[in-house]
Formats: structure tokens, sequence, C-alpha cells
């Protein structure tokens, strides 16, 4: 699986409030509503600038906070392709993996806001177009690269009826 697209970088602790504006609460039940102001908290425009297929890129603690599932839900429904950090919230990274949202852990020093990216989960890497720099991906089993092609562990139970993933 590769991935193309423009980073958009945001920096160390961006929580389920900077993704989903807890003023907006009101609009849970519209999601695509509510993806309108994806990560307009940190910054403005960030909806109304990316394209289908762009990188959230980010530090450390990526989706801390609240439990709350829309937040990864708005990422994935704005037609964000992946979100790269150091490191994530255990609870945000878990819905994400619910929902089939890509999640890619690596260092995130050496990508810029603009930066062009691919992302190729199989080699495990991402390469930084507009720098020329490949930077190694923590790679991800094989149970998540087949949850995520099936849409989510929520599309799979759906699917399959079971938790099996062998």
């Amino acid at each position: 699986m590769e991935l193309k697209g423009k980073a958009f970088k945001f920096g160390d602790d961006i929580s389920t409030d900077h993704i989903a504006p807890g003023r907006l609460f009101h609009l849970r039940s519209n999601l695509p509503e509510l993806a309108k102001h994806v990560l307009e908290d940190a910054d403005p425009d960030f909806a109304s600038k990316m394209s289908k297929g762009d990188f959230v890129v980010a530090g450390n603690n990526f989706g801390l906070g609240s439990s709350r599932e829309h937040a990864p839900q708005i990422i994935k429904i704005a037609g964000v392709g992946a979100v790269l950090a150091k490191s994530f919230a255990r609870i945000f990274y878990r819905n994400a993996i619910n929902i089939g949202l890509l999640l890619i852990e690596c260092d995130t020093d050496k990508i810029d806001a603009g930066d062009e990216l691919v992302i190729d989960i199989k080699l495990g890497f991402v390469h930084n177009i507009t720098k020329d720099i490949k930077m190694p991906i923590t790679p991800l089993p094989d149970v998540m690269i087949k949850l995520l092609n099936e849409g989510g562990l929520i599309e799979h139970i759906k699917k399959h009826g079971d938790f099996d993933l062998v």
C-alpha cells in the first residue's frame, strides 16, 4: 500500500478538543458537518486547505484527552490519508483502528508543513519527496493491515461476524 499527499504539520499534545472542538459538541450526530471543523482549534484553515489524501503530521501524544470516538472519525471523513506522529494517545489509537484510520508512528522532525510525502506501508518508510529523504516507520502488524484494508474493526466484524483475524 502506497499513499501520496502533502504534510500539514502540528506540534505535540494535539488533543481530541483540538481535533473535534468541544464548542461544536452539538454537531456530534452530524459527523460530515463536524468534519468541516476538523483540527480547527489547532489550525483554523486546515479543513479548507487540505485535499483528500493529505497527511496530518504531529509530534508526541497525538489524540490525548477524552475518548471522543468522533475525533478519529472526522479526520477520516475529512479525507486525511493518514496521521503521522511520534506517538499516539492509547485510546485515540484504539478508536482509529476501530474505524480504519491509518496511524503511522515515525520520527516527524524532518517533515515540514507543505512537504510532499509518499508512505509505503509494505516497505515500511515515509519518503519526503520535497527533501529527498526516507524515514523508517514503525511496522504495522499483518492483522493491523488486514483491519485497515477492511475499513477497520467495525467493518471487519460486520463482514465476518466475529473477531477471527487470522
